[in-house]
């Protein structure tokens, strides 16, 4: 049965392709929700991007119809705007003043109304990334969902690079003469992915145990190839974080992805081996360090100052974790060292469009907050004999538009896991400190 769907600014703004994703149902676009579109495409954000976007499609679906009677949609659906009111009495009663919120829920309530008046009604639904305006819909009687066309699976479900497999003693004992295992012969009922690691463990329970990696062609298992000696200074302190290094020091893959709650030490570890990749092994140029500017609280304005001074409170995360790694004693002295260096470069991602980054090592800090759009458009930046790396904790999200699986980073995790020059790891157990592990946990 074919269905009728209400769609609220917020879907359209996070989702620009959004009113063609819904097969061949119909497809409600409310008045009010053209106004916020119109209020929003001035900006010079994601959400201005895709405001923009969204009015062109409209202009240009204009040519095949008038808009307020239906356009066909490819898909074989119908779009519509609406501009019918006339229950907002019933939501005014409810819910008070006549908000932008209200009058897209009036337009819900009344398809909803009229199709409940057919001897065949079809079902009317509100999609909406508010939560509030869902429990809204609920106490009027309407159906409401989020939109999640473009999300992953479930948090069960998501692939976090690596898998614990119990085996017979001998195939440990094989794989430590022959320093090489074949993946057909371990048995395994879950498919291993290209770069994943693998820890085999005994199955009779004694402490022998392996670590590995599958190969890029995804058909055997390798050790790994990197000792455990510090890099500049950094010594991995779990088998994830070693896990981590591997990928990152590993100059056939050039896309790395790290994920993990606050204090697992996913930057730190990823700037060690950036600057011995830069500065002792000279196999980049330079070391570009970036991150989105997207507030934790209430934004603080406009800062004065240079671009310099300006990006400082918004890089400052990555400076703390350069003056570790270099130890500064005095203040000051990290400015210098970056200065007399000349190959360490910390950007806003703002600037980063449009550019092409050929041979550098590329740190994305904070990648969470990036919708899937702006991670294919800095992915698509890497130019020859690069390797970038985005790092982030998809449970620390500040985006407004943005959840857990439907951010840029757990998306591009999601892409490329079956692809042989892509690796990831999910880093689990906390080192920074054990009130910041608890912290994690309970909060």
């Amino acid at each position: 049965m074919k269905k009728i769907y209400v769609i609220d600014t917020n879907v359209l703004l996070h989702d620009p392709l959004a009113m063609f994703a819904f097969e061949e149902n119909e497809v409600i676009i409310p008045s009010v929700v053209l106004e916020e579109i119109d209020s929003k495409k001035r900006l010079a954000d994601e959400i201005g991007r895709n405001a923009r976007f969204v009015s062109r499609e409209l202009d240009r679906m204009r040519t095949s119809g008038h808009l307020h009677n239906g356009v066909a949609l490819e898909s074989g659906g119908i779009l519509k705007v609406e501009m019918n009111h006339r229950r907002f009495v019933r939501v005014q009663e409810s819910f008070g003043e006549m908000t932008n919120d209200n009058r897209i829920l009036a337009v819900a309530l009344n398809y909803h109304m009229e199709e409940q008046e057919k001897e065949e009604s079809r079902p009317v639904i509100l999609v909406s990334k508010d939560v509030l305006v869902r429990v809204k819909a609920d106490v009027l009687g309407i159906t409401a969902q989020d939109y999640l066309t473009d999300r992953i699976s479930a948090d069960s479900d998501q692939y976090n690079g690596h898998v614990t497999l119990r085996v017979h003693p001998s195939v440990i004992d094989e794989f430590y003469n022959q320093r090489s295992l074949n993946i057909a012969g371990l048995g395994t009922a879950n498919r291993l992915l290209p770069n994943e690691f693998v820890i085999l463990k005994d199955e009779l329970g004694t402490s022998k145990s392996a670590l590995l990696k599958v190969t890029p062609d995804g058909r055997r298992l390798e050790p790994l190839h990197l000792s455990n000696d510090p890099v500049w200074g950094i010594t991995a302190r779990n088998a994830q974080q070693r896990m981590a290094l591997e990928l990152l020091l590993n100059d056939e893959i050039p896309l790395v992805t790290l994920s993990g709650r606050a204090g697992t030490g996913k930057t730190l570890i990823t700037l060690a081996a950036g600057l011995m990749k830069v500065e002792d092994e000279h196999k980049y140029k330079k070391l570009l360090i970036a991150r989105p500017v997207v507030p934790m609280g209430k934004d603080i304005g406009y800062l004065p100052g240079e671009k310099e001074e300006k990006l400082r409170p918004w890089m400052q995360p990555i400076y703390d974790n350069l003056e570790f790694l270099f130890d500064t004693k005095k203040s000051g002295d990290l400015d210098k060292i970056l200065m007399g260096l000349g190959s360490i470069q910390v950007e806003a991602l703002t600037y980063i469009r449009g550019r092409s980054i050929p041979g550098q090592f590329i740190i994305i800090d904070e990648a969470q907050n990036l919708s899937k759009h702006e991670v294919k458009t800095i992915v698509s930046r890497v130019g020859e004999n690069s390797k970038i790396v985005l790092l982030g904790d998809p449970e620390q999200i500040d985006h407004p538009y943005l959840d857990a699986q439907s951010n840029g980073l757990t998306y591009l995790v999601e892409r490329f896991k079956e692809e042989g020059v892509s690796g990831h790891v999910t880093l689990e157990k906390g080192e920074r400190s054990r009130l910041a592990q608890l912290a994690a946990e309970r909060l």
